[in-house]
């Protein structure tokens, strides 16, 4: 696994900023737009100093990276950072399949609508202004290709997107291409937002964004479940996952951090934001069905739980009917109340959260859960909680009606 994040920029740090409660979010300049107050934002990011620090990795890899990304925009380079992160930790680099049969899944679209706004003023000015390789960076296909470049990856390759969805929608096809014998190895990256001020303000006229204009932002912070929720925050980030059969991982020695053990993907058949809750139900319980997996054998939910008030609501009634008598028993937490809402990378940002909590035996604090709504429901509140963790359930709900979830299990090996 790979992540780089508001609070972490390795899994271990990860780890560490999770079992603390670390919060990434925080108060951004007002730049009189309307739009968010709130956001957990990357900072300090140097790639060439992230690239260095792979160490495990051949010197040629660290030098591709750098040759192949240091001009290109940094949500990209974040990207390739946190692959290059799965790629080692994975033995990749020591002991992997031919090139066409590893597939590189990059789960995200509309991606880079900032990098171009960000350009216009001086394309405006001065066309000639434009960078050579502005008609690649724009596209998403150019994550895909550059990583593809970097990791040897010649099987299998797309991008895919279902709004905040996408982190999952990406797992799934990712695992289908495993399942299918299409490729042996898959890389799943959610890959980094990089919002324009428009598309902010876009969001913040639905009145999805917490603290939208308010004078005093660190009031309007991130609830996820709390009464007051008001609305989600948005967050950096970019993940990556491994994907292989467990023949394979087998035969190169690999270790098995926790096996995929089901999923469903549907649509509600729905063009607005808003959630239905037979769909959400519907994906969670045909990810069980594939997993094998009884309500009452959930141990933990890491919740899609963006902390707007229909969405908290909708989640957890749907969690109600498909858990039944079993719905107090998982703790249920939100990754997004840490690191805010990484859009399209969400899903596999939270699917490397929750891998984290089964192997390291804990749940996650829900910071400002002080008035749950639903007092039958166990939220994990202000302080992590050790947890004995066997089968969890991650969500991922998008606009437009998408509904994805993922069953996660711990290795019967696995302490």
């Amino acid at each position: 696994m790979g992540v780089v994040c508001s609070v972490a920029a390795t899994v271990p740090s990860f780890a560490r900023a999770l079992r603390e409660g670390r919060c990434g979010i925080g108060p951004v300049p007002d730049i009189g737009d309307g739009g968010p107050r709130l956001a957990a934002l990357v900072k300090d990011f140097r790639f060439e100093d992230a690239v260095a620090a792979r160490t495990s990795l051949p010197e040629e890899l660290r030098q591709s990276a750098l040759r192949a990304a240091r001009r290109s925009p940094e949500p990209l380079k974040m990207d390739l950072v946190a692959a290059m992160q799965a790629f080692g930790d994975a033995g990749l680099h020591r002991c992997a399949p031919p090139a066409d049969r590893l597939g590189l899944v990059v789960a995200g679209h509309n991606l880079s609508s900032g990098y171009v706004q960000d350009l216009y003023p001086k394309y405006e000015n001065n066309p000639e202004y434009l960078p050579a390789r502005f008609a690649l960076h724009f596209m998403d296909t150019d994550r895909v290709a550059t990583l593809s470049q970097v990791l040897g990856v010649k099987g299998e390759g797309y991008t895919v997107g279902g709004a905040s969805a996408s982190g999952n929608v990406g797992i799934v096809n990712g695992s289908r291409l495993v399942e299918s014998g299409a490729v042996d190895v898959c890389l799943v990256v959610g890959a980094t937002t990089d919002l324009s001020p428009m598309e902010k303000r876009g969001l913040a006229t639905l009145g999805a964004v917490a603290g939208a204009g308010d004078a005093e932002p660190e009031l309007a912070r991130c609830r996820p479940f709390d009464v007051r929720h008001e609305g989600f925050v948005p967050g950096q980030g970019s993940a990556c996952v491994v994907l292989e059969g467990e023949e394979s991982a087998r035969a190169r020695g690999a270790d098995v951090l926790a096996e995929l053990a089901g999923y469903d993907l549907k649509l509600d058949g729905n063009s607005l934001p808003d959630p239905h809750e037979d769909g959400e139900a519907k994906v969670m319980a045909g990810a069980m069905a594939m997993a094998g997996v009884r309500p009452g054998e959930i141990d933990y939910v890491n919740a899609h739980a963006t902390a707007t008030p229909l969405g908290d609501e909708v989640e957890v009634r749907a969690l109600g009917r498909v858990l039944g008598p079993a719905f107090g028993r998982p703790w249920v937490n939100a990754t997004k109340g840490l690191v805010g809402h990484c859009m399209c990378a969400a899903g596999v940002v939270e699917a490397v959260a929750t891998v984290i909590q089964i192997r390291h035996g804990f749940v996650h604090p829900n910071l400002n859960l002080r008035r749950p709504i639903d007092d039958g429901c166990r939220f994990v509140h202000g302080a992590a909680e050790p947890a004995d963790i066997t089968w969890a359930l991650s969500n991922g709900f998008g606009f437009g009606g998408f509904n994805t979830s993922i069953v996660l299990r711990r290795p019967p090996h696995a302490p």
